[in-house]
């Protein structure tokens, strides 16, 4: 939570500056990225959190990854890019998927998603995004 804090606190500035990498490995370049990790090193964990940071919303108890994605109604192919790509590309089309729900997550949450980003969390993602249509589904018959 403090790194979602910290971001909150820069100026606008170096929050775009970070916005606007491609990829993590841009963010090696960036001074706001060694602003925002503080006393954190520069890991690839650290990256992929950054990378995704700026365009997640924190809401006490909002949704999982997976959950708000559904709830923005994410065609589900291109999850699955998401999910079949190997690193960066799959962090690539996840922040584009992030930039297109703006979602409001529940920040510590999907920060251990990211952090600990492999196959399990991306398994995770599907289910979590499966689960919600699914009840979704059952909710409106």
């Amino acid at each position: 939570m403090a790194l979602y804090e910290h971001y909150q606190k820069l100026k606008p500035g170096p929050q775009a500056e970070l916005k606007r990498v491609v990829q993590p490995d841009d963010l090696l370049e960036i001074p706001a990225f060694y602003r925002l990790l503080q006393d954190n090193k520069a890991s690839k964990n650290m990256q992929r959190l950054v990378f995704c940071l700026p365009l997640i919303k924190h809401q006490d108890n909002g949704d999982s990854l997976g959950k708000a994605l559904a709830k923005a109604d994410i065609n589900e192919k291109r999850l699955f890019m998401v999910i079949r790509s190997q690193e960066p590309n799959d962090l690539i089309q996840l922040r584009r998927l992030l930039k297109q729900a703006e979602p409001k997550l529940d920040w510590p949450s999907a920060a251990k998603t990211l952090y600990f980003w492999n196959d399990r969390a991306k398994r995770q993602l599907l289910e979590d995004f499966f689960f919600y249509q699914n009840s979704k589904t059952k909710e409106s018959a």
